[in-house]
C-alpha cells in the first residue's frame, strides 16, 4: 500500500497535466456521441432548450439515412471524399517520409533546422489564411499567375475559380504542402531512434547510401508507416472542411470536383437547417471509418501481426 501510494505522488504532477487534455477529449469526443441519436429522429426546433426539442421530435428510424443516401450528389461526394483522401494518403505519405529521410541525410545540423521550420510553418496556418494565399495567385484580374506568368508569356489568363479540371491538382497541392511538414516530423523521429551500428556496419560491407535506405532506413519505420497509414484509413471518409470550402472560396462553379461529405453536410444545414439528416452523414462518416479500421487493421495483421494497431 506504501509502495503504491509512493507511485502515485511521484506520478502526481505528471497525471495533473493530463487533466486539461483529458477533460477536453472526453467534452469534445466522448460526451457528443449521444448526438448519434437524432440521426434517428426528425429533429425540429419549437422553442426552450435542445434536450426539450430533441424528446419531443418523433423517432423516424433510419428514414435520414435512406433521403442522404438516395440524394443525386450521394455518389459525387462520396466519390471525391474517398479519391482524394486515397491520393493524400499515398502521395502525402510518400513525400513525408522522402522529406525525413533527407533532413536525416543532412551533415549541417544548423540547415537542417532551418529548412525543418521552413517546412512546418504551413501547418499552422488556418485554411482562411491558406485560402487568401492562393487567391493571391489564382485570382483571374489581379493573381499572379495570370498578370505575371501567363499573360507576359502570350498565354491567355484562366479564371481558376470557375474551372474544375485545375482543381483536383490544386487541392492535392494544398493539401500535401500544409500537411508534408507536420508528417514528416513523425517519421524524422523515427529514423532518429535507429541504431546507428547498422549503418555503420553496412558502410563497411560496402553499401551505398541508396542500399542502406532502401534495406535499413525504410524498414525500420515501416511499423510508424504503417500505424499512420491506418489512421489515415480510419478518417477516409472525412475530409478537411477548410481544405474544401475555403481554399476554392465556396465556388459554385467547381462543385463537381470540391463538393465532399463535409462541405455538402455542412451547405444542407445552412440551407435547410435539417439537423437529423445532417446528423446521419455524421453518423455514417463515423461508422465507415470504424469499419475501415478494423477491416484494415485485420488485414495488416494477417501480414504482419507486429505492425498491426491492436
Amino acid at each position: 500500500m506504501r509502495r503504491k501510494l509512493a507511485k502515485w505522488t511521484r506520478s502526481g504532477p505528471l497525471l495533473i497535466m493530463t487533466l486539461p487534455g483529458l477533460f477536453l477529449l472526453i467534452a469534445f469526443h466522448y460526451l457528443p456521441i449521444g448526438g448519434i441519436l437524432i440521426a434517428f429522429k426528425n429533429y425540429s426546433y419549437s422553442g426552450g432548450s435542445f434536450f426539450k426539442n430533441f424528446f419531443n421530435s418523433p423517432w423516424i428510424g433510419f428514414k435520414n439515412f435512406d433521403f442522404f443516401l438516395r440524394t443525386p450528389d450521394a455518389f459525387t461526394i462520396t466519390r471525391n471524399t474517398i479519391s482524394y483522401n486515397v491520393v493524400f494518403i499515398a502521395l502525402g505519405t510518400t513525400i513525408s517520409v522522402l522529406l525525413a529521410i533527407a533532413f536525416n541525410e543532412l551533415r549541417n545540423r544548423r540547415m537542417a533546422k532551418v529548412y525543418q521550420t521552413t517546412i512546418l510553418l504551413p501547418y499552422f496556418l488556418s485554411w482562411i489564411a491558406v485560402s487568401y494565399l492562393f487567391y493571391s495567385f489564382l485570382s483571374s484580374d489581379k493573381g499572379i499567375l495570370n498578370n505575371l506568368i501567363l499573360e507576359p508569356l502570350g498565354f491567355t489568363g484562366v479564371d481558376w475559380y470557375s474551372k474544375s479540371v485545375y482543381w483536383p491538382y490544386i487541392l492535392v497541392f494544398a493539401n500535401v504542402w500544409k500537411y508534408a511538414g507536420y508528417n514528416c516530423i513523425v517519421y524524422l523521429a523515427a529514423i532518429t531512434g535507429i541504431d546507428t551500428e547498422y549503418y555503420e556496419a553496412a558502410a563497411l560491407d560496402g553499401a551505398t547510401k541508396w542500399q542502406q535506405i532502401r534495406h535499413i532506413t525504410i524498414p525500420s519505420i515501416s511499423t510508424v508507416i504503417t500505424l499512420m497509414v491506418l489512421l489515415a484509413i480510419g478518417r477516409m471518409f472525412f475530409a478537411d472542411f477548410g481544405l474544401f470550402y475555403q481554399v476554392p472560396l465556396n465556388s459554385g462553379a467547381i462543385f463537381e470536383v470540391t463538393n465532399v461529405i463535409d462541405t455538402y453536410v455542412f451547405r444542407a444545414l445552412m440551407n435547410s437547417g435539417d439537423i437529423g439528416m445532417s446528423s446521419a452523414a455524421s453518423t455514417f462518416q463515423a461508422f465507415v471509418g470504424f469499419i475501415m479500421v478494423v477491416l484494415s487493421n485485420w488485414i495488416v495483421k494477417k501480414i504482419d501481426q507486429d505492425k498491426a494497431i491492436f
